[in-house]
């Protein structure tokens, strides 16, 4: 999740950009003030990273939880 004009967010996202050019995996960023259940939320949160139904980090990418996450899945 992430939120507009957030710096953090942007840092995750181009990182997340990165990595993901050498691993196949989705991202898809879903504004957390779009929705008031998710702003209750995650909105102290951000950005956070959601894969499936648990978070993997939040404020700034921790590539060894990314890198666990993609290993149980790929």
């Amino acid at each position: 999740y992430y939120r507009e004009s957030c710096h953090l967010c942007e840092e995750m996202w181009q990182h997340l950009r990165d990595i993901q050019t050498e691993r196949n995996f989705e991202l898809v960023r879903v504004d957390v003030d779009s929705h008031s259940v998710l702003q209750a939320r995650f909105g102290a949160l951000v950005p956070v990273l959601i894969g499936g139904d648990r978070i993997i980090c939040n404020y700034y990418l921790d590539p060894v939880a990314l890198d666990r996450y993609l290993a149980g899945i790929v």
